[in-house]
């Protein structure tokens, strides 16, 4: 048995959570070792009761390790712990960090950065139009788009990062075979072709219910550097979702709603409290780019590498001169049409290569 597998089995176990995992590790450094410790070895472990060292030492009993494994594998999935390289670095500092990540798809290194976009399941049409969109700028910005894969906002959310052809990861609150919503089947699968990945921390047969939901909120937040709501009623779970961002040391977006709309009363009130208010990418990023500032280089450092660019966006940028360089020049040397030039200078702007200054000229940005 490896590490990988000990933390599965540990994580299937109803009583080993990842705060007893955490002092247990303390004691036995190697997740194996607490598997093959023996009951009086685990009752000295502080918060480890008689209940817990009883089903840890009869876990062969109560988890079918080879089973799930072989579960694993005919999905397609891979599971991570958090000694993994691609287990979210964010994630690892918030309380109760899981165990372990079922995950459906890739993660990679760009998802660290990530902003989470939740709301209602009952939504309006303004609400789902406002979380595509914006979802649509962060994801095109470079941003990986989080949610929950439910009805609403979170399909929203989901569909518009994937529309920027950008990142998003879907972190779900049942097991991987036990997909919920079963109506988003299709989408969590587009999304693990390429774009991202469905995440759980539950074994795959487990099914969503009442504990699960808030359970996976907490990765949703704590993976993001901020949690956006686009609309929440006055007992929407994602207000719960946006306590637990607080608790995190996250930064909370909202989006506003009518006022007497019942499906924005939860997402108003948040702006109220505080929350920033946000009508495009931009009032994120601005926000982002304080909070997580770029190394200023020296002036013998190389200039920072360029992400990946598109062919007309490669034109465009090319175009703008080391001054500051009008959009007719630009659509000019790039030999663009007009309209194609406007839309990727303002995906360029997302990415914080270029500016926009009065009069629609442009400059670089270092």
């Amino acid at each position: 048995m490896n590490a990988t597998e000990a933390c599965i089995a540990l994580n299937m176990l109803p009583t080993v959570g990842p705060v007893r995992l955490r002092k247990l590790l303390q004691i036995f450094k190697e997740p194996e070792n607490i598997l093959a410790a023996k009951r009086d070895q685990l009752r000295k472990v502080e918060g480890i009761g008689k209940d817990v060292a009883d089903q840890i030492s009869n876990w062969e009993s109560i988890v079918e390790l080879p089973a799930e494994l072989k579960r694993v594998k005919d999905f397609g999935a891979t599971v991570i712990t958090q000694n993994s390289s691609s287990y979210p670095k964010a994630l690892r500092e918030i309380h109760a960090p899981p165990i372990v990540l079922y995950v459906w798809g890739e993660i990679q290194e760009r998802d660290q950065h990530a902003i989470g976009i939740i709301g209602a399941r009952r939504t309006t049409h303004y609400g789902s139009e406002c979380a595509k969109k914006l979802a649509y700028q962060l994801a095109y910005a470079g941003l990986t788009v989080i949610s929950g894969l439910a009805r609403g906002i979170d399909t929203s959310a989901h569909q518009g990062a994937l529309a920027a052809k950008g990142r998003t990861i879907a972190v779900i609150g049942s097991g991987l075979s036990k997909l919920y919503p079963p109506e988003n089947r299709a989408l969590a699968e587009k999304i693990c072709s390429g774009s991202g990945a469905v995440v759980s921390e539950f074994s795959m047969e487990i099914e969503p219910d009442r504990q699960t939901f808030p359970m996976r909120n907490r990765i949703i937040s704590g993976w993001s550097h901020g949690i956006l709501v686009v609309e929440a009623g006055i007992n929407s779970g994602a207000l719960i979702t946006a306590s637990q961002a607080l608790e995190q040391g996250r930064a909370v977006y909202a989006v506003p709603g009518h006022i007497n709309a019942p499906s924005a009363i939860g997402s108003n009130r948040l702006i109220q409290q505080g929350a920033k208010l946000v009508m495009d990418a931009n009032d994120i990023l601005d926000d982002l780019q304080i909070l997580l500032p770029e190394t200023k280089p020296s002036p013998q450092a190389a200039a920072r590498p360029l992400p990946p660019l598109s062919n007309e966006e490669r034109r465009v940028y090319d175009a703008i001169e080391a001054t500051e360089t009008p959009i007719d020049e630009i659509a000019t040397k790039s030999n663009l049409p007009s309209g194609t030039v406007s839309s990727t200078l303002l995906g360029l702007e997302l990415k914080r290569l270029v500016k926009q200054l009065p009069g629609k000229y442009f400059v670089k940005l270092a």
